[in-house]
């Protein structure tokens, strides 16, 4: 960009020279050529700035914890991103808002990468979005094959809540399995979660495995352990498996049959292996806290890795409050339905 900018500017330059020839009088003041040379020199700053801060925002996004800070963006919204976010409705429905703060938490394989779509755009309809790494997951370091436990692999949600200021709650949102974190702590911080959405996600009930609402889909659990090729043995062949990984074109037929390509890409090299543990334990959830925690589930019709009729029976079994579907999505709306999924996040987001 600079050297483009650098063309311009000396094009100008001549530009201006053989105007003032054909003009006479001398040419222009050496005072008015400096004005001009110092206006280029603030443009150009101004670009580099600009420049910087784009770089600024990418790092920040692939960080363990992404948003979740005002964006400059957000003071000068645009009504180009969702009709619910121009300016004349934004500050009203701002003000009535009681709580702006949404935490997302992934999937399995996932980590905070996956939800730069959806921060972006929370973001610019003026609400603080903050995107989590799980255990293991994303850029942190931890051993898949060492998380053995749905605590383990929910620590960095729980010590998101607990450090939370007394007064402020949040709204989390939990993709695929990710739905069981959200289940554990709204058992353990049910004063601390407004609003519990369960996005294609694992919403168990008491006594039942994460794995269980997986278990129609990919076999039972005893064949699963025995026959599937995608398992990781970290404590060698003797042990218990520890993980699993799905192969490339497993994970494209099964997650991302209408994602886009870039995103597929995206994926392919930032996914990393599931432990195992966290899925294959049973939850204990009581009425007096998960019981009282608020709902809401939002499905994906185009869903390869947990059908629409699974779906259907998790929401039958285990009544939301409310319940959202995203037409043409896959297993991953944030990359195939990002508007959908936003409006529908902001939707919830404005429930009494």
């Amino acid at each position: 960009m600079g050297n483009r900018f650098m063309c311009m500017t000396k094009k100008d330059g001549r530009e201006n020279v053989s105007k003032s020839k054909r003009m006479g009088g001398g040419g222009r003041s050496q005072r008015k050529m400096q004005a001009e040379e110092e206006l280029l020199h603030r443009q150009a700053l101004s670009m580099a700035i600009h420049q910087h801060q784009l770089s600024q925002r990418f790092e920040g996004s692939m960080s363990r914890r992404i948003g979740g800070s005002t964006s400059s963006r957000r003071r000068n919204l645009s009504n180009d991103i969702d009709p619910l976010s121009n300016a004349k409705q934004l500050p009203e429905f701002l003000e009535n808002l009681k709580t702006k703060r949404i935490v997302l938490i992934h999937g399995e394989g996932f980590g905070a990468w996956c939800w730069y779509k959806t921060i972006a755009l929370l973001e610019e309809s003026g609400l603080l979005p903050t995107a989590l790494d799980l255990t293991g997951s994303g850029i942190d370091l931890t051993d898949t094959n060492r998380v053995t436990t749905l605590e383990d692999y929910s620590k960095p949600l729980i010590e998101f809540l607990q450090n939370l200021p007394e007064d402020e709650n949040v709204i989390l949102v939990g993709h695929s399995s990710g739905g069981a974190c959200i289940s554990y702590t709204l058992e353990h911080f049910s004063k601390k979660i407004s609003k519990a959405v369960f996005l294609c996600a694992t919403m168990v009930s008491d006594g039942q495995k994460p794995f269980d609402v997986f278990a129609e889909e990919l076999g039972s659990a005893e064949l699963f352990m025995q026959e599937s090729k995608f398992l990781i043995y970290g404590n060698g062949k003797d042990n218990p498996p520890t993980g699993f990984m799905f192969e490339k074109q497993q994970l494209k037929g099964l997650y991302f049959n209408q994602s886009p390509a870039k995103d597929v890409a995206l994926a392919m090299v930032s996914m990393r292996p599931i432990p195992l543990g966290p899925i294959m334990e049973k939850l204990s959830l009581s009425p007096e806290n998960y019981g009282t925690g608020r709902r809401f589930f939002i499905q994906t019709l185009d869903d390869h890795a947990l059908s629409p009729d699974v779906q259907e029976k998790l929401v039958r079994e285990n009544p939301p409050e409310g319940v959202f579907k995203i037409k043409g999505s896959d297993h991953c709306p944030f990359f195939s339905k990002p508007q959908s999924l936003h409006k529908v996040l902001l939707e919830i987001a404005q429930i009494p």
